[in-house]
């Protein structure tokens, strides 16, 4: 058994509850039930959090909290849902201002329902999410000990909800970055995903049946050019990055050139491109937060011509 399954820290947000989930949150760590016999902390630092137990619904107010707490946490993480109104915005869904559960902002894995959840439910969804978050470290043990192979191969229209959901994933960072979630690719509908998929070659890196990451390119004057390599966060430290911008240069290895961009203030995007032979050739102003720094490779093996 591992240390999370004996130890797990978790952090309690509330939302926006009425404090009736709360205070069976807090009824737990009572002598009566007394989940720290168990190992269970409840600790006040996300950076230090395996779960995140989250009541209330979710708001304008409090969106961009929640998902910084989420971002925060460490993989592998685990997020429950307790009481309804976190898990579908209950009574309050319909108003003005509440946005729904807290699916509306992140991934939850663990619903439990009640008004309010009662100590014992809690208790349950905590061990359920234990089962979650075993599961996801098992996973990354193997994939970073080359027991699941990583497979790229061509996206098809099918693909297109599972990497538009990567995509925006993985561009929330870039979102906080810049204080701008206006970003086009956290805009982009899935219909234009599709779009993509058929006018573009888009790649996609799958472990275990899952992608992992994607890239798509096109050839446009002789030059590829190289759009939203994009990055699940658990396979940061896999290698998936550079293999993905290989088989892109493989696959144009008629170009004459390739090119990429990125924020200027994305510097480690910016770094990993220059390792692999991009060189700055110019920057554009795109909006009032943010500067485009384009990059380029010359091909020295081009076929054209």
């Amino acid at each position: 058994m591992s240390f999370l399954k004996k130890s797990p820290w978790i952090i309690h947000y509330d939302g926006s509850s009425c404090n009736g989930c709360d205070i069976e949150v807090l009824a737990c760590l009572t002598p009566v039930y007394d989940v720290e016999r168990f190992g269970i902390i409840n600790t006040g630092n996300p950076k230090h959090a395996d779960i995140l137990l989250i009541t209330g619904s979710i708001n304008e107010q409090n969106r961009e909290v929640v998902y910084n707490i989420y971002q925060q946490m460490p993989e592998p993480k685990v997020v429950v849902a307790i009481g309804i109104c976190a898990t579908s915005g209950g009574i309050f869904r319909e108003c003005y201002n509440v946005m729904g559960g807290v699916d509306k902002v992140i991934p939850v894995d663990v619903y439990v329902p009640g008004c309010s959840a009662r100590p014992e439910h809690i208790i349950d969804g905590v061990i359920a999410a234990l089962k979650v978050l075993e599961e996801r470290r098992k996973k990354i043990l193997e994939i970073e000990s080359g027991k699941e192979a990583i497979i790229i191969e061509t996206a098809i229209p099918s693909d297109a909800e599972e990497i538009l959901t990567l995509q925006k994933l993985s561009y929330q960072s870039e979102a906080e970055l810049y204080n701008d979630f206006s970003l086009t690719p956290l805009k982009q509908t899935l219909d234009e995903m599709r779009e993509d998929i058929n006018k573009k070659l888009v790649l996609k890196a799958v472990i275990k049946g899952q992608i992992a990451g994607s890239v798509r390119a096109y050839l446009e004057n002789e030059t590829c050019l190289i759009q939203r390599l994009i990055l699940h966060p658990l396979s940061r430290h896999l290698g998936i990055k550079t293999k993905l911008m290989g088989e892109i240069e493989k696959i144009f290895s008629h170009a004459k050139k390739y090119e990429v961009f990125a924020g200027n203030k994305s510097d480690r995007w910016i770094y990993f491109y220059k390792k692999l032979g991009y060189k700055i050739f110019k920057s554009a102003k795109v909006s009032e937060k943010r500067d485009r720094v384009y990059l380029e490779k010359n091909n020295l093996n081009s076929k054209l011509g």
